[in-house]
């Protein structure tokens, strides 16, 4: 059964950073890309930056292009998510999701079956 859960949420004061991280279990890792998204309140899933495990290629959004960076740690199958200099409109639940990696088409495009519950992130101005 695939796993995901995520920790490190938080509130923090604009400018500030945050480290979010995702635990994942339950398939193979080399075959999957990790995929951060954010939902704030009354607006739509926004995909956030997304890793491919098998060669460690990174996408970003523009929105968070330059302010955070996604990382692995492949021996803890485990997914960070470092943001920096947070601005308020960065506030929202933020959701690893795991698929199975595939080439040709955006990891936008994709559907992501396999969701964690989400952690809170709150940037005050």
């Amino acid at each position: 059964e695939v796993q995901l859960v995520e920790s490190g949420g938080g509130l923090v004061q604009a400018g500030g950073s945050l480290t979010l991280s995702c635990a994942a279990s339950g398939f193979t890792w080399e075959d999957y890309a990790i995929a951060w998204f954010r939902q704030a309140p009354g607006k739509e899933r926004e995909g956030v930056s997304c890793i491919m495990n098998s060669d460690g290629m990174r996408r970003y959004a523009d929105s968070v292009k330059g302010r955070f960076t996604i990382s692995s740690d492949n021996a803890k199958n485990t997914v960070y998510l470092q943001m920096n200099n947070l601005k308020p409109e960065d506030t929202a639940v933020y959701y690893c999701a795991a698929e199975i990696e595939r080439y040709g088409s955006s990891w936008l495009d994709w559907t992501f079956d396999h969701w964690g519950k989400g952690t809170q992130v709150t940037v005050s101005s």
